[in-house]
């Protein structure tokens, strides 16, 4: 090292920056490791490959963080160097970019807690909305004790550069142009070779989803999601020709009450009852963050904390089988709305050009209803306001200050400070946004229109933060607890609408926007998209429990057939109830595209891949099988044609 640093001297500071950066990435490799102990590969050359891949990886990373540094010391001239102005811009920069990383490498083991992932997309949005993901971080962790640890170490690992002479023998070394090239150059070419021939997921080479995870740089992977936040599915997965891909999901749609239009690059088509229904009955749509399956009594949860949802399931519609599309916020909304499946990249909610669509607030507008959609924090926040506003909805949210394009022609209704008795990084509690629910359906019912009104709860989040003394688990200790909470808040709701007037004419539907947790040792962990839905207070006789497998998409075609509506759809969601109805689910992350059938799982990833798994629902374990043709075309079919009507503007 001595040598080394003696040869480069100019360089010495830089090469200590750069042994340091790769000794701490493979610390916090191993850190993961054991983090994951029961669950990663720790097979001996599965182990070594997943430390060399990541440390080729962090290899590309350092170079990239490097490059302005050494362009720096590559340019400046001889006589300049240990100058006052050499050594203020080296100790500044060198500081700064030290105490960066370290609070980014703290920041992965906070985003592995949460996602048990690298850096992903999820942290390229956290990036943008800064307001809600700083108050979350103050709510959550113990600020002033985080960042004084950040400090401390910037400070121990800046003075082990000192102790090693690298700040003097960097300000008592000149460079010989041989030496500045012999530097500049390799990084250069490194740097490029990176920029154009690796991506990030060429670190994902083991069937263990820990392992290629860990192998993986957390801000490589980061830019790497900052650059590939939408992806053209004709691009980046295997493919058909349209006409047999329409043509087999036309077929899939296709129904005894549907007539489709005449164009064969459509799915839009009329549902017709046999005996239609003119009534209008109320819907308030609630759709619950993070809401696993496995937190209700019914799936086997013994820990009681969701007591009412538990007594709905025995008298309500309720689907015991179903399964969300993704694995955030704007995939539930997105399923939905538009009753779609998954698209690449990110949800059809953060995309541009996502107004005017063809959602369910068409078909209630088609009836006449008033629509809303209510929010309990800002809904700037992943796009919401836009998305909501432009199709059709009024925003009731907590209006902070950000501002709606001209283009969305909607009215945006403030959350006032009177009406607000707890509030945290997310917005209100649940208790305060049904509150507001329930006073807008008041004045609804006073003018006398239908409404359908579309609330999104927030208090089973992190900080897991709600008012103190309403349940028997300390607020901001446990997910349990906020989930327990918005329990209780929906038992509050419907103890409240019971003595409203408009009570018995209208419908409540409540279904998880996501689970809490998708992560998993497989490419797919599908019990991790196991959600539950209810359709409350229909007519008693109607009342079920639904045991067939199917999608968030498939909620709204249900309940209109239920409610013996007709009207037109552009919905890949079919009627559950219907005799003939094919049991499938439709989930995916930001690049996995899935289709499930029973047991069977296909996979599509990017790079034109796709694997074929059994499904063992007792362990949650995916088993490789051979490839089956017809339904490796079935799932290219579900996704093309849904990614194509969109990105074509065709749902209209």
């Amino acid at each position: 090292m001595k040598k080394l640093s003696h040869k480069y001297g100019r360089y010495s500071l830089l090469l200590h920056f750069v042994i340091w950066f790769l000794i701490l990435s493979q610390c916090l490799r191993i850190c993961f490791f054991v983090w994951q102990y029961d669950e990663v590969s720790l097979n001996v050359i599965d182990f070594l490959r997943t430390l060399i891949t990541g440390l080729f990886f962090d290899l590309g990373t350092v170079v990239f963080i490097s490059i302005c540094s050494i362009l720096y010391y590559s340019i400046m001239p001889n006589k300049w160097v240990g100058s006052v102005l050499d050594k203020v811009l080296i100790y500044f920069f060198t500081s700064l970019t030290v105490f960066i990383l370290v609070f980014t490498f703290f920041a992965e083991l906070t985003f592995w807690d949460e996602f048990k992932t690298r850096f992903n997309f999820i942290a390229v949005d956290y990036l943008i909305y800064t307001h809600e993901v700083v108050a979350n971080i103050e709510q959550s962790y113990p600020l002033p004790l985080l960042i004084g640890g950040v400090l401390l170490f910037t400070l121990a690992f800046l003075f082990l550069f000192y102790k090693n002479r690298a700040f003097t023998t960097t300000f008592n070394s000149k460079a010989s142009l041989k030496i500045r090239l012999s530097v500049l150059f390799p990084t250069a070419f490194t740097a490029l070779f990176f920029a154009f021939f690796i991506t990030n997921n060429q670190a994902e080479w083991s069937s263990n989803r820990y392992n290629s995870e860990i192998s993986k740089s957390g801000i490589y992977s980061f830019f790497a999601a900052f650059r590939n936040n939408q992806m053209k599915y004709v691009d980046f997965y295997t493919s058909t020709h349209n006409n047999t891909a329409f043509g087999i999901i036309r077929k899939k749609l296709a129904s005894s009450d549907a007539v489709y239009s005449k164009n064969n690059y459509s799915i839009h088509r009329k549902i017709t009852e046999t005996t239609p229904s003119l009534q209008n009955k109320n819907v308030v749509f609630i759709l619950v963050e993070s809401l696993s399956g496995s937190f209700l009594k019914e799936f086997g949860n013994k820990e009681n904390i969701t007591p009412f949802l538990d007594s709905l399931t025995q008298k309500s519609v309720f689907f015991e089988d179903l399964y969300a599309t993704g694995t955030r916020t704007v995939r539930g909304m997105e399923a939905v709305t538009l009753c779609i499946p998954p698209t690449p990249g990110q949800s059809i909610v953060k995309r541009p050009n996502n107004q005017n669509l063809y959602t369910v607030c068409s078909v209630f507008k088609s009836r006449k209803y008033d629509c809303n959609f209510f929010y309990g924090g800002d809904g700037y926040f992943d796009n919401m306001n836009a998305y909501f506003g432009g199709n059709g909805f009024t925003i009731y949210d907590r209006g902070r200050g950000s501002v709606l394009s001209d283009e969305i022609k909607t009215i945006r209704n403030n959350i006032n400070d009177d009406e607000v008795t707890f509030e945290n990084a997310w917005g209100v509690c649940d208790e305060d946004i049904f509150n507001k629910l329930l006073k807008v359906a008041d004045v609804q019912y006073k003018n006398r229109k239908p409404f359908f009104n579309f609330v999104m709860t927030t208090s089973n989040h992190r900080p897991y933060t709600y008012p103190s003394g309403k349940i028997d688990i300390p607020s901001g200790t446990s997910r349990e607890g906020a989930v327990k909470y918005t329990d209780f808040a929906l038992k509050e709701l419907f103890k409240k609408a019971k003595t409203k007037p408009w009570f018995k004419n209208t419908v409540f539907v409540i279904i998880a926007d996501h689970c809490a947790s998708s992560a998993g040792k497989d490419e797919i962990d599908v019990a991790n998209y196991h959600i539950p839905a209810f359709i409350v207070n229909l007519p008693e006789e109607q009342n079920q429990k639904i045991t067939k497998q199917c999608s968030q998409i498939d909620l709204w075609p249900t309940l209109f057939s239920l409610f013996q509506w007709n009207y037109e759809s552009d919905f890949f969601g079919k009627n559950v109830l219907a005799p003939k109805f094919e049991e499938r689910a439709l989930m995916g992350t930001y690049r996995k595209l899935v289709l499930m059938k029973k047991e069977k799982v296909m996979i599509l990833s990017d790079q034109k891949k796709q694997a074929f798994y059994s499904w063992n629902k007792k362990d949650n374990s995916l088993t490789k099988i051979p490839m089956n043709h017809s339904f490796l075309k079935e799932t290219i079919s579900w996704y093309q044609t849904a990614d194509y009507l969109f990105t074509n503007k065709l749902l209209k």
